[in-house]
């Protein structure tokens, strides 16, 4: 099992470079770097390359709507080269809330736009001459549509992989079964061991049924906040520093009765608590609405408590199929990151 960490939103390039490489140190495998309405992804990925030299570097997520296909595939090829091969793309199709109120583009066909990204992706990769008729990017455009001296091109440089491995950020059950037919990676949010089989079985069941056997077997990532400790006040702390982050996901990403998350914490068994968080959140009563995240949820997807409450969780993630734990550690600073890393590092593995 790989262990891999995102890193913060916020803060300095200099100053998370510095935290990675002793990350790289420590045996710590992956880093993701986030991107949402912050600093872009692709900035801080390409300062990473240069001050590692063996950990995979991955964007968590590069959004489907704000690059094209083409640009998207461009990016990775250049992230990969200069990472010397050690890049991996995640794509997503994030949500209305940053696309529409961000972007100002049209969060439409997310499924097939998907689809069509990734087969432009890897035909840019492979340095075919890109010509796609999807319905949703169509290259190049035909004469009616453009002027009339569009050709199909190809990238000019070499990548250093033909395939660049891609994870996809998906939880609905049409975008999960995609996502298990056609890429090398699968990222859920709020991942729970002991109901994965429950909500995305059958999904992943009927993708994998379609998969090409050269992606390889699918690796299953989960993102659990990561605080080992004994002392139970410490724990209770760690719980409750996670409660405003899925306050804010299951009661605020979206209106009612369209809102992805909270649909996937009600398919948990915590249906009443999804509601009751999403009815006091959009009323403004957030602090109530985070305390009423029941302990139990983020135990469930979360590695919180002792060493060997970790090292049992560890194991049920990984009974459950997870490959990659990309944790978040709770620590104040880099030092308690570093620390905490180090332990899941020992766990694991």
């Amino acid at each position: 099992m790989r262990i891999g960490m995102f890193l913060s939103y916020a803060g300095g390039f200099r100053e998370a470079a510095d935290e990675v490489a002793e990350l790289e140190r420590a045996g710590v495998d992956l880093i993701v770097v986030p991107e949402v309405y912050s600093f872009d992804a692709v900035s801080q990925l390409g300062f990473l390359a240069a001050r590692t030299s063996r950990m995979t570097l991955m964007s968590g997520i590069l959004q489907l709507y704000t690059r094209t296909p083409s640009l998207t595939a461009m990016t990775a090829a250049g992230l990969d080269y200069v990472s010397d091969g050690r890049f991996e793309l995640g794509i997503g199709a994030s949500g209305p809330q940053v696309i529409e109120g961000f972007h100002g583009v049209p969060y439409d066909a997310p499924v097939g736009r998907t689809r069509e990204l990734v087969d432009i992706c890897r035909m840019v990769w492979r340095r075919e001459r890109v010509v796609h008729q999807g319905r949703n990017y169509t290259i190049p455009l035909p004469a009616d549509q453009g002027t009339g001296l569009g050709k199909p091109l190809k990238l000019i440089n070499h990548p250093v992989r033909e395939r660049v491995p891609i994870t996809i950020a998906s939880l609905g059950p049409k975008s999960v079964e995609q996502t298990a037919e056609i890429a090398e990676g699968w990222l859920p949010m709020f991942y729970h061991p002991e109901r994965a089989e429950q909500v995305w079985g059958a999904s992943l069941e009927a993708g994998r049924a379609r998969r090409d056997a050269e992606l390889g077997p699918l690796d299953v990532f989960a993102s659990p906040a990561l605080a080992i400790t004994d002392d139970p006040r410490l724990v209770e702390a760690a719980l409750a520093s996670v409660k405003p982050n899925l306050a804010l996901y299951v009661g605020g990403m979206g209106a009612r009765g369209k809102n992805f998350y909270n649909d996937l914490i009600a398919s948990y068994g915590f249906a009443s608590d999804a509601e009751r968080i999403q009815d006091l959140f959009l009323d403004g009563r957030r602090e109530e609405a985070v305390a009423a995240v029941p302990d139990d949820l983020v135990r469930a997807i979360s590695l919180i408590g002792s060493p060997a409450e970790v090292a049992e969780r560890v194991a049920a993630f990984a009974r459950s199929g997870v490959t990659t734990l990309n944790a978040t550690p709770l620590g104040r600073d880099a030092d308690e990151r570093l620390a905490l890393m180090s332990g899941l590092r020992r766990i694991v593995g």
